[in-house]
């Protein structure tokens, strides 16, 4: 009986492996190797292709936190949550969701220009990955120089000890990307000011008139928070901050 369900196991594993053995048979090497009258020429092989495809995708939760406009989306809608007193409604999740949706929605063009000039010519077999890269950086690259104050820049260069550059194509990601990263930020945090005030208006008014009854054991939070729920709806609040966030990124 052992002998029998040790043959069983031994003939599942050989169907289970049959396609793996015949895959790496059918790729014995990374590359493969073309002849021709000057030589030979190594081209990459389709599976090596894959890998470096998907150690590139990787990447694309960095890129899309470090390189476009989520950061200062995201910032602005955590602060919004905040700014009315619920902590945890909308979810982190949907305030997640929608960042990353405007944020498609802001970087359009820059998708286009990335799309037309480098991935369709890459996926015709008409540029090379490093061309296809360099042109693929450009749009990008242009894009968050438009948004970065030369304050920021010049402090990454000088903490990096490096020379200033000279114009814009000579301006080093190393350096681009944290000086993006902080300009963002504040001015995400510029939005938020302007957007904290009208709510904090209405907790001053709320807590001095509470006060003012003598009804200080009252938390003031449980009054101003549906009253600021009621003047955000009541404006439209929500089409109005993204009205204006998009606005940012022309």
């Amino acid at each position: 009986m052992t002998r029998i369900r040790a043959l069983a196991v031994a003939g599942l594993a050989a169907v289970l492996l049959a396609p793996v053995c015949a895959d790496a048979a059918a790729a014995t090497t990374p590359f493969d190797l073309q002849f021709s009258g000057s030589g030979a020429t190594a081209t990459m092989s389709s599976s090596l292709r894959i890998f470096l495809t998907l150690t590139a995708l990787s990447f694309i939760p960095a890129a899309l936190i470090c390189m476009t406009s989520f950061v200062r989306i995201v910032v602005v809608l955590s602060m919004i949550r905040h700014a009315i007193g619920l902590n945890e409604t909308p979810p982190n999740v949907v305030i997640t969701s929608l960042a990353i949706f405007l944020t498609l929605f802001s970087m359009a063009p820059v998708i286009d220009q990335v799309n037309t000039s480098a991935i369709q010519p890459y996926m015709a077999n008409k540029l090379a990955p490093m061309a296809a890269l360099d042109l693929a950086k450009a749009p990008v690259k242009d894009f968050m120089i438009r948004q970065t104050r030369e304050r920021d820049l010049m402090l990454m260069v000088e903490l990096a000890h490096a020379t200033p550059p000279a114009n814009a194509p000579a301006i080093s990601f190393i350096h681009l990307v944290p000086a993006f990263m902080l300009s963002e930020l504040r001015a995400a945090f510029q939005i938020g000011f302007i957007i904290y005030l009208p709510f904090l208006l209405i907790d001053l008014i709320v807590s001095s008139v509470l006060m003012a009854l003598g009804m200080m054991m009252v938390p003031p939070t449980t009054i101003s928070i549906p009253m600021k729920i009621l003047l955000f709806v009541l404006i439209d609040g929500w089409n109005l901050v993204i009205k204006a966030l998009m606005g940012t990124f022309h």
